[in-house]
């Protein structure tokens, strides 16, 4: 089997004679097989060059002829220009050409009218496609090769939306991404119009409607605090320059990572001021489903079971977990219920020495570092928020989320801070309705401090972070979760009290 590439300029006359001739050959020789390919004449020489230097080939003119060496497994083979190509036609297959100037002249002419009318219907195509455009930094690690299947696979934008997914690492290399890119493309993804990658810093966040913050390798975690903060400050401040100058007004961010994010997402509101500030969002999901987990192995009942714990503070720094409104449904107990019957959850845990002491050191302990090494559930998370930005999050569940503050729960309007909400019509809103979740003004001081001293040493305005000072103790920063355990014995009551106006239902007790 004998297969031939001819390509060329679209008005190129010898192109025309040599494609005419090598169509002549394929209809008339079972073993002869022709692809061309017409560039179209101002991009012709770049192609053309990019082409030999990719195969360490010597060629100047169109058109430009080789051979693929598919029965023998092998690279191309130049043959050469047309001169060289009607040499091998007539040679091998003792074929030639007759055609004369103006007929070579009137194709050529033909082909470039073809070629731009063609271009033209591809560009029309794209324009009517429209594929949902999302961008995800620091693109090598192992949350993003876990979540570009789960984009894609119709359960996060709808099974009608078709998306285009460009990576980019932060030092703006290749790195691994070509290999990334390639699984992309072999998952075959119905939805998935495009996966490309991106290594121009001017064209980062072209268009982006979504945009994915993964800087999991700007700062080496060997350095101190300080230069790990002003490491993030840089790579935020370029970002932020970025997306405001290409992305789509309206476009939504999500920052997730092992660091700084409360931080990452103040930073890009402030770097990019045309984007709606609570379009940009800290994922603090990661937390939140490790306590859930955590509190299911105590309970021996499903981590999905557990819902409505509450993650407030710096997600990644000084961080307050409380459980007042963690409640847990299909509990296997004494008292049954209908499947949306549930039970405060520190009301079932009658050890309350493994909360203060086990929970709280083991959540302390816990680092979103090994979290994203893995990468499964950090890409689970991510996915999650997006499915709930998209959806609308589930009625009457509570979500923890870094939302910068307008005044509510007594934050400082301006901060990021991560705290109860939900999601309606693609719009995040603070539960300020919760009843009994104030915060002591001890934790709350102590979590604004913390914030707060990120943003100094990020501008500059002071070099060295200051630990909070209460009244009468300093608490360290490394102490970062404190756990609130408030009883709630009154409201389980009420809550209990409910069963009756059930009338449907029987309740099985021991």
């Amino acid at each position: 089997m004998a297969k031939f590439v001819i390509a060329g300029s679209a008005n190129c006359p010898y192109f025309a004679k040599a494609e005419l001739l090598a169509d002549y050959l394929q209809k008339n020789l079972p073993d002869f097989q022709v692809h061309k390919i017409t560039q179209h004449p101002d991009v012709w020489e770049k192609w053309l060059q990019d082409l030999c230097e990719k195969n360490n080939w010597k060629h100047k003119r169109s058109p430009i002829i080789w051979r693929e060496l598919l029965d023998r497994g092998g690279k191309s083979l130049l043959l050469g220009g047309f001169n060289d190509f009607l040499e091998h036609a007539e040679l091998y297959y003792n074929m030639s050409s007759k055609m004369i100037t103006e007929e070579m002249m009137l194709i050529s002419g033909e082909n470039l009218k073809t070629h731009i009318e063609i271009e033209q219907e591809q560009e029309d195509l794209k324009k009517e496609i429209n594929p949902l455009k999302i961008w995800i930094t620091g693109a090598s690690c192992r949350t993003c090769y876990n979540l570009i299947p789960l984009l894609v696979n119709g359960e996060v934008f709808g099974m009608k939306e078709e998306i285009s997914i460009h990576l980019l690492n932060n030092n703006f290399e290749e790195d691994d991404l070509d290999s990334i890119v390639m699984e992309g493309q072999d998952l075959a993804a119905p939805l998935l119009w495009n996966i490309s990658m991106c290594t121009v810093k001017e064209e980062a966040f072209l268009e982006a409607e979504v945009i994915i913050i993964l800087a999991d390798d700007v700062e080496a975690e060997s350095e101190s605090l300080e230069n790990r903060i002003k490491a993030r400050y840089s790579l935020c401040q370029l970002y932020g320059s970025l997306i405001e100058k290409n992305a789509h007004r309206s476009v939504k961010v999500i920052v997730a990572g092992k660091t700084f994010l409360n931080l990452t997402s103040s930073l890009l509101i402030t770097f990019a001021p045309s984007i709606y500030p609570r379009n940009v969002i800290a994922v603090a999901m990661m937390i939140e489903n490790e306590a859930k987990a955590m509190l299911a192995r105590k309970l021996k009942t499903p981590a999905n079971d557990i819902k409505d714990v509450i993650i407030w503070g710096n997600i990644t720094g000084s961080r307050y977990i409380d459980l007042r409104k963690a409640k847990v449904f299909r509990y296997n107990s004494a008292i049954w219920g209908p499947p949306n019957f549930s039970r405060f959850l520190l009301n079932l845990i009658f050890d309350g020495e493994w909360v203060t002491k086990e929970f709280e050191a083991a959540l302390n302990l816990w680092s979103l570092t090994e979290y994203f090494k893995r990468g499964i559930s950090s890409a689970h998370c991510i996915a999650t928020i997006l499915k709930f930005w998209y959806h609308s999050s589930p009625p009457g569940e509570i979500i923890s989320l870094g939302l910068i503050s307008e005044g509510e729960f007594g934050i400082p309007e301006g901060m990021v801070f991560s705290m109860p909400v939900t999601c309606e019509n693609g719009i995040w809103y603070p539960c300020v309705n919760l009843t009994e979740t104030e915060l002591a003004e001890d934790v709350k001081g102590a979590i604004i401090h913390d914030l707060e001293q990120e943003k100094l040493i990020a501008f500059g305005e002071v070099l060295a972070y200051q630990p909070y000072v209460p009244v009468a103790e300093i608490i360290p920063r490394e102490n970062r979760v404190r756990i609130q355990i408030d009883d709630n014995e009154e409201e389980d009551q009420r809550e209990q009290s409910d069963i009756s106006h059930h009338s449907n239902q029987e309740f099985l007790t021991d």
